[in-house]
């Protein structure tokens, strides 16, 4: 039983699934207050220190994207971390966040994976639709204007191509034909799903050193059992890990 409620459920009522569907280029919303005031104050005050973050640097990404640069932490359930943590990422594997999410994408069954990335001056997300596993996602945006100008920039972009381009292509920013920046301050969050020409990214950030842009994701994942068992009985004719890392961290 989970003590604290931390989703504001009045925000999640109010967003609905065939508005969400219909927006253009692709399904995304912008909520603000997707958390409860207080407890959203809870968990900035309870982030991961960044010295238990790996470093992603210089990482050649497929399509001939540019890197992706930041540092990351992945949930798993047991590691060391804040209890308001804890109790947040187990309300989101908690049945209420599972059926708005299989609701607002029109899918049966969803699994999560959770991680935290914190992104200095400097790093920036290329444009780029996600891989065909993968349904959507939700990024909460964790800075404040104690910590954060929003002139250095930070937002998720939603790029518009007109479908003109190919999702194993890597355009620039300049090349789309209208972009929409979330919102990020006061307890915001950008929920998007995947499709073809679901093109996304974050602008080159332009920060003082030591100060990091830092957001937490929620990956919305395929979850098909009879696949899943196939893949693994497969990996163990052929003598290869069973559960890969990353399935390990779906919940």
């Amino acid at each position: 039983m989970i003590s604290n409620t931390y989703l504001n459920s009045a925000v999640l009522n109010a967003i609905d699934a065939a508005s969400f569907q219909a927006q253009k280029p692709f399904p995304w919303v912008n909520p603000q207050h997707f958390i409860v005031e207080d407890r959203y104050c809870e968990l900035l005050r309870n982030i991961p220190d960044i010295s238990n973050f790996k470093a992603f640097f210089g990482k050649q990404r497929k399509h001939g994207q540019a890197s992706h640069d930041r540092y990351i932490l992945d949930y798993e359930r047991g590691m060391e971390l804040a209890p308001q943590w804890r109790d947040f990422v187990e309300e989101l594997c908690a049945d209420h966040y599972r059926r708005f999410i299989c609701d607002l994408l029109n899918v049966s069954d969803v699994r999560f994976r959770f991680h935290w990335h914190f992104t200095p001056s400097g790093g920036e997300v290329s444009p780029h639709c996600d891989s065909k596993g993968k349904l959507g996602s939700q990024i909460f945006y964790l800075n404040t204007s104690d910590d954060w100008q929003w002139v250095w920039g930070g937002e998720t972009v939603i790029l518009d191509d007109k479908s003109r381009f190919a999702a194993d292509s890597a355009p620039s920013f300049d090349d789309f034909d209208a972009e929409y920046p979330a919102a990020t301050q006061d307890n915001r969050s950008i929920l998007f799903g995947r499709r073809g020409n679901s093109w996304h990214g974050v602008r080159r950030i332009n920060c003082p050193e030591s100060y990091y842009r830092k957001v937490f994701i929620v990956v919305f994942e395929e979850y098909r059992p009879l696949r899943k068992t196939f893949k693994q009985a497969r990996r163990l004719l052929s003598g290869a890990q069973r559960v890969t890392k990353k399935e390990s961290l779906m919940y």
